[in-house]
């Protein structure tokens, strides 16, 4: 590419759009539309810089732009370019509007990127009118204060692979996020349901940081940048410095955050002392990968954040074969640069983890694949090495969250976690995270809070210092003060987790603290406006404080009227819409096999003691893992209204739950 092509791309443009040359007149249409109201877009072939690479020109210009519109029909949805476009997009974590232009049934591929974008429908309205809507829907997100009320309708086609999933995601969504805050495993749910949707906002959080002072010995590990001709080694260049930073971590007096917060710089502009300032740290660790078949070279640099100052640099010319000894040999660079002494000598690789380089190349693509993907990679490199303890937690971990958004039955799903976390606990007895992965079935299948504890001391006896452990059994139990401040601890060291902050907020809402819950909810919804429990839990907190309109406006989207819309329509007075929403509800649930939480929850808003008690049972027959997570923390609330029926109060006894 020349250097006028570089820069132009450089520079970015508000739009990429992409679609199928069939569709070339209706797409041209559109960026007509978006140029007239001032909206750079970059489309194929027009901005194709001449004697330039083409693929190279669309990787560049997906990279540099805030949204990408999608074209979709019949022929972008057999197009395999098209397919590779959205799937750079979604990696990259842009904002995707898809403008449907007739009814094509989806492939599994585009289902799966599409899962949570927002959509137009042309329509009967036609091609002007959606063109007008795209305008205001790229405007808001490219610049928010233009559009601070517009809201795109959602018209998502529905595919028979899946009919119930898409509705039921939201209400598992809405309680997975808190074991997400102190888990320490985000690989899956953060590659899929964050960086690639939910983090898209230009805008910094606005997160006061917990720590008083920045301490002198800590650091970030920003993602290693893929600098491969082909530019496919991008899994490769964040397990490296994905497996730094864990080596760095074990480091007792050295302040690393984690993944999730690190990671959120990945593709943003950001300088290196706002990037230190945001996570507290007074050091960066940069670098770079380039690998040319076996043979791979490492960059790496230290850098003191408050002056730019090199502490540290090395290249490393290494095969491939080599790359765990380089990962090890920067951490132990970086420890000595920073002047820290390690009682135990130097820094030994993470428990549970491979010397076989095949199976930790697929153990490092199932983080950024899709969840069904994810569990193939996992297991082919549990086939290479059956003793990968970290490949079978996640591998666990994995089948977890699939149960928890209903893809899986309770009874398989669960099951099958329970014998995946043990497998890993006996390969690996000193891997936190399997004993994090028996916790979550105690809490959410089991009910057994007494065998939870025993997971979480056993968390506790190998790292002491993970404070955070116990933070979702804290919560379930209505232990506000004690989840409060595990929650606390989790943020210094994360302190930029959309899952932590969630948590937070769910133990403010449900401590009667609703000020304070809004504020954390809103801060996470600054970071992550495509996270779509954030709304119903906002919607709550804000009916819980008397503002049934504000909530209101908050639960408008598709897939949340049918878990809390017809509450906030009874609160709103609108009794008839109310009826006919909760008749949808039912409706959704009579069938599934989760889900009937959510009944119970509005039939108890309406103070129908006995269908909210009959649908109560019901979620305790399907083991609906709604029902533990959320129960204490809603029976002040929106149970209130049958929180004194002794009935009520048995359900409680019955779940070990306090009254």
């Amino acid at each position: 590419m020349t250097d006028d092509s570089s820069n132009q791309a450089n520079s970015g443009s508000d739009v990429f759009v992409s679609y199928a040359t069939q569709d070339a007149a209706v797409a041209n249409g559109f960026v007509e539309a978006l140029e007239r109201h001032g909206l750079r877009c970059w489309i194929a072939p027009r901005d194709v810089v001449p004697g330039a690479l083409y693929a190279d020109g669309i990787v560049r210009a997906i990279n540099g732009a805030k949204v990408f519109v999608l074209v979709l029909s019949e022929h972008a949805v057999a197009s395999s370019h098209v397919g590779k476009e959205i799937e750079r997009a979604s990696s990259k974590g842009r904002l995707i509007i898809a403008v449907r232009t007739d009814a094509a049934p989806l492939t599994p591929q585009f289902e799966y990127f599409l899962s949570e974008s927002q959509w137009i429908d042309v329509g009967v309205a036609g091609v002007e009118a959606a063109a007008g809507k795209l305008v205001q829907a790229v405007r808001r997100h490219a610049d928010p204060s233009a559009a601070a009320e517009l809201r795109i309708p959602s018209a998502k086609p529905r595919t028979s692979r899946r009919p119930r999933t898409r509705w039921m995601m939201v209400g598992g969504v809405a309680i997975v996020s808190l074991a997400l805050a102190y888990f320490g495993v985000d690989k899956f749910w953060l590659s899929q349901h964050v960086t690639n949707e939910q983090l898209v906002a230009e805008v910094m959080p606005t997160v006061a940081p917990v720590a008083a002072a920045i301490p002198e010995k800590s650091i970030a590990v920003l993602p290693f940048t893929d600098m491969s001709e082909k530019k496919d080694q991008e899994y490769l260049a964040d397990g490296m410095a994905e497996e730094i930073l864990n080596l760095l971590a074990q480091v007792p007096d050295l302040l690393v955050p984690a993944r999730t917060s690190s990671f959120y710089f990945k593709g943003k502009q950001t300088k290196i002392p706002e990037i230190a300032r945001e996570l507290c740290v007074a050091h960066i660790l940069e670098g770079s990968i380039r690998r040319s078949g076996d043979h791979l070279r490492v960059t790496a640099q230290l850098v003191r954040a408050d002056n730019g100052y090199h502490l540290w640099s090395e290249t490393y010319d290494r095969e491939l074969r080599d790359v765990f000894k380089v990962q090890d040999d920067i951490a132990n660079a970086v420890v000595q640069a920073l002047q820290i002494k390690l009682a135990g000598g130097e820094l030994s690789r993470r428990k549970g983890g491979t010397e076989n380089l095949e199976a930790y190349q697929l153990y490092l693509r199932a983080a950024n694949a899709s969840w069904d993907a994810a569990g193939a990679y996992l297991e082919q490199a549990i086939k290479l090495d059956p003793g990968f303890g970290a490949a079978w937690k996640d591998l666990g971990y994995n089948v977890w969250l699939k149960t928890r958004i209903g893809s899986l039955a309770p009874a398989e799903g669960f099951e099958r976690t329970r014998q995946l976390g043990q497998h890993a606990a006996q390969l690996s007895p000193d891997l936190v995270a399997a004993h994090a992965v028996l916790e979550m079935v105690h809490l959410d299948y089991d009910w057994d809070w007494a065998a939870a504890e025993i997971e979480v001391q056993r968390q506790l006896a190998i790292d002491p210092t993970n404070q955070g452990a116990g933070a979702v059994l804290s919560s379930t139990l209505g232990r506000w003060d004690d989840a409060e401040r595990k929650l606390r601890w989790s943020l210094v060291r994360d302190p930029l987790s959309v899952f932590v902050m969630n948590g937070l907020g769910d133990v403010y809402y449900g401590a009667g603290r609703f000020a304070e819950a809004e504020a954390m909810y809103r801060r996470v919804l600054g970071l992550a406006p495509g996270f779509v429990a954030i709304r119903v839990a906002l919607g709550k907190t804000l009916l819980a404080q008397g503002k049934p309109e504000a909530a209101l406006e908050m639960v408008q989207s598709d897939d949340l009227r049918r878990l809390l819309l017809p509450v906030v329509l009874q609160a709103n007075g609108r009794q008839a819409e109310a009826d006919e929403a909760l008749k949808a509800l039912v409706l959704g649930v009579r069938s599934a096999n989760s889900g009937a939480y959510w009944v119970a929850m509005n039939y108890a808003y309406r103070g129908d003691h006995d269908l909210a008690l009959e649908w109560l049972e019901r979620a305790y027959q399907q083991k609906d893992s709604s029902l533990a997570s959320g129960i204490v923390r809603e029976t002040p609330h929106l149970f209130k209204n049958i929180a004194d029926d002794p009935r009520y109060k048995a359900f409680l006894r019955k779940m070990k739950l306090p009254e």
